[in-house]
């Protein structure tokens, strides 16, 4: 009797959801654990340019080969001289990169790319079967980011240097366009799914703290985030986090 094949199952997704401060502080944390959680020894830090993610005392004490790639030169040159570099555009369709990693992660880098598909698709190429890709990025459609979107870059620029300012020097802002940055939808978790990815763990994050100088925004802000905490919405996230994962027969 011939019994058919099943279809493989897709891995399930933990779909969580918590306050925006939990990644904004711990994100760096969070990938320490996850380096000696999966015993990772090769990791790209893509995007990190002038501010690596995990300071050069833990990669040398975990004995990391740990490269920073980022498409802007000058960025990786503020880095701290230790770091190995790349120069590399890593949404770019002829990406030529001869080693593969354990770990890939991005901080604050997944809106700024224009194709968010290519970005994910060349991360999955650089992981080693088993090899585990993690993001932290903002997502469409909480209200600042949604203008953040829609306005002239020139705008965009003086409204957030009134609101939350920053050493410009060291943390530059950067045109963005949140291609593929959600929160954990089913459409989200299926797009990775589409690219090869196992989906282990999709975390939507609410509230920000771009409202601290207008008091009243402020408050309306605060009993949103709190409503939304209670009563989550994927689509209205403010962050997100996921960690995927190239199967090991990939």
């Amino acid at each position: 009797m011939h019994t058919a094949t099943p279809t493989p199952r897709p891995c399930p997704t933990a779909v969580s959801y918590g306050f925006f401060e939990e990644v904004w502080s711990g994100y760096d944390q969070f990938l320490r654990e996850l380096v000696s959680q999966h015993a990772s020894k090769s990791v790209l830090d893509v995007g990190g340019g002038a501010n690596p993610a995990l300071p050069y005392r833990f990669v040398e004490e975990q004995g990391l080969a740990y490269s920073i790639l980022d498409i802007a030169e000058k960025e990786l040159e503020k880095a701290p001289a230790q770091y190995s570099r790349i120069v590399a555009d890593i949404a770019s369709p002829d990406l030529q990169i001869p080693s593969r990693y354990d770990l890939i992660f991005t901080k604050m880098l997944a809106e700024h790319v224009r194709n968010g598909e290519a970005l994910h698709r060349n991360i999955f190429a650089l992981l080693k079967p088993g090899g585990i890709a993690v993001h932290f990025f903002p997502t469409l459609y909480a209200a600042p980011f949604v203008a953040n979107r829609l306005l002239p870059e020139w705008l965009a620029d003086q409204v957030l240097a009134m609101v939350s300012p920053r050493d410009r020097h060291q943390h530059d802002k950067f045109p963005a366009y949140y291609s593929w940055c959600k929160g954990p939808t089913k459409k989200a978790i299926s797009q990775f799914r589409t690219l090869g990815y196992e989906v282990m763990d999709y975390v939507g994050y609410f509230g920000h703290n771009y409202y601290q100088r207008i008091p009243l925004v402020k408050q309306v802000n605060k009993a949103l985030t709190d409503y939304l905490l209670h009563h989550p919405l994927p689509h209205l996230t403010s962050f997100a986090r996921v960690v995927l994962r190239r199967p090991t027969s990939a």
